[in-house]
C-alpha cells in the first residue's frame, strides 16, 4: 500500500468525525470544511512521519489551525441593512435552547471551548486532550473547570426551574 493510499483511506474513514469536530469549533459548515481541508493538507506533508494512529495528530493540527485562524481574523460587528429581529416565543423551544448554548459556547475563550468540544463531543480523556492541544493535563483540568463555571454563571442559559 502506498503513502497516498493510506492517506486516502484515512481521509475517507475519519473525515466525518474530524469535520464534526471542526464544525463544533467554528459553528459554520463552510469554515469547518475549510478548516478540515487545511488541516488535512498540512497532515499530508508530514504523513511519512506519522507512525501510530494518525487521528490524534490530525486533530492537533485541526485545533492549532483553528487557534491560528481565530488570532488572525477580525471579529467585530458586521453592518446590515436592517437590525436583527428580536426572538419571539416559538414552538421550537428546543431549537432556541440549542442556539442559546451555541452562543454561550461562542462567548468562551477559544482554549476553553476546544476543551469542552474535545471532552464532550469527541469523548476524549483529559490526557488525550492535553496531547492534542499540546498542554499539560493540569491545564486541561483548569480550562475545563473554568469553562463549566462560566457556563453556570451565564444568565442567558437560565432554564425554567433551574437553580444555581
Amino acid at each position: 500500500m502506498t503513502r497516498s493510499d493510506t492517506f486516502a483511506d484515512f481521509v475517507t474513514t475519519r473525515s466525518p468525525r474530524l469535520l464534526r469536530t471542526a464544525y463544533l469549533l467554528t459553528h459554520d459548515w463552510g469554515l469547518a470544511e475549510d478548516l478540515l481541508q487545511t488541516s488535512l493538507a498540512k497532515a499530508w506533508s508530514a504523513w511519512r512521519r506519522v507512525d501510530a494512529d494518525p487521528e490524534p495528530y490530525v486533530r492537533r493540527i485541526l485545533i492549532n489551525t483553528y487557534s491560528t485562524w481565530w488570532r488572525r481574523r477580525w471579529h467585530g460587528e458586521q453592518p446590515t441593512e436592517r437590525p436583527a429581529e428580536a426572538a419571539t416565543a416559538d414552538p421550537g423551544d428546543a431549537v432556541a435552547a440549542r442556539d442559546e448554548i451555541w452562543r454561550a459556547l461562542s462567548r468562551l475563550p477559544r482554549r476553553q471551548r476546544a476543551v469542552l468540544v474535545l471532552r464532550y463531543f469527541d469523548d476524549l480523556s483529559e490526557a488525550q486532550i492535553a496531547e492534542t492541544m499540546g498542554v499539560s493535563v493540569g491545564t486541561v483540568k483548569s480550562q475545563h473547570a473554568k469553562a463549566l463555571s462560566k457556563l453556570r454563571l451565564d444568565d442567558s442559559l437560565m432554564l425554567e426551574g433551574a437553580t444555581r
